[in-house]
């Protein structure tokens, strides 16, 4: 089964607000964050394809620091587009006729080698999977001035991997238009009338987005290193 993994890792990280983009914050001396999510994916699938979209300007920045950390996981660089649906069909454009492909952010390195094959599995079986958490923490609805309790079991949360068949993926896409409105890949994908398959994920598969994540992050890394883990 032939499979691309496209990692998304176009934006700037305001949030952050440090003063280079959050997907070059280094976790260790030899490792910035997009650098372990890339290792991740090719520890988890070492016959796939992996391409990596970036803004156009930093990517003389990525391989500087590739070379730096003496980082040699094969991958291909796509330049990103205005917002993340015009990153991701920018990396599309990279792969042609695979199996299956994952989509998911740069900057979220602690998705277990387990569970990326399990999505891969399941995509080729049911032509999606999704990853998702519940809902844990009490809801609140606005009402005016004053709020009330929703309903949680209603809800839950998606995270990357996002992964489909590969001419679904390419097919939602080139139907999407200019992508006004679409958050994520699933969310392509059921506009264009795929029921998407939403399966269970890891509270662990933190997004990194603030500089309290990034101290979080900085110990998990350190500690996953330590026990070996992937």
């Amino acid at each position: 089964m032939k499979t691309g993994v496209l990692v998304v890792a176009g934006g700037r990280g305001v949030r952050m607000g440090a003063d280079v983009p959050k997907q070059f914050l280094p976790l260790s001396d030899d490792r910035c964050v997009l650098e372990a999510t890339v290792e991740r994916f090719a520890e988890a699938l070492p016959e796939a394809g992996i391409a990596v979209v970036l803004p156009g300007d930093c990517i003389d920045t990525w391989r500087r620091i590739n070379r730096e950390h003496r980082f040699d996981v094969p991958h291909t660089v796509v330049a990103g587009g205005a917002d993340r649906f015009g990153s991701v069909r920018n990396g599309l454009a990279v792969f042609g006729d695979v199996d299956v492909i994952a989509v998911t952010d740069g900057v979220r390195p602690f998705v277990s080698c387990g569970l990326i094959r399990r999505l891969v599995a399941e995509a080729a079986e049911y032509g999606s999977a999704v990853t998702s958490t519940p809902v844990s923490d009490t809801l609140r609805r606005r009402n005016g001035e004053a709020s009330e309790r929703a309903d949680r079991d209603g809800f839950f949360t998606v995270q990357t991997p996002q992964v489909f068949r590969g001419d679904i993926l390419h097919k939602a896409y080139e139907a999407a238009g200019d992508g006004k409105g679409f958050t994520d890949d699933a969310s392509v994908a059921e506009a264009f009338g795929i029921t998407v398959r939403y399966t269970a994920g890891e509270r662990s598969n933190i997004k990194i987005t603030s500089p309290e994540d990034m101290s979080v992050a900085r110990a998990v890394y350190a500690l996953e290193r330590t026990r070996g883990e992937g």
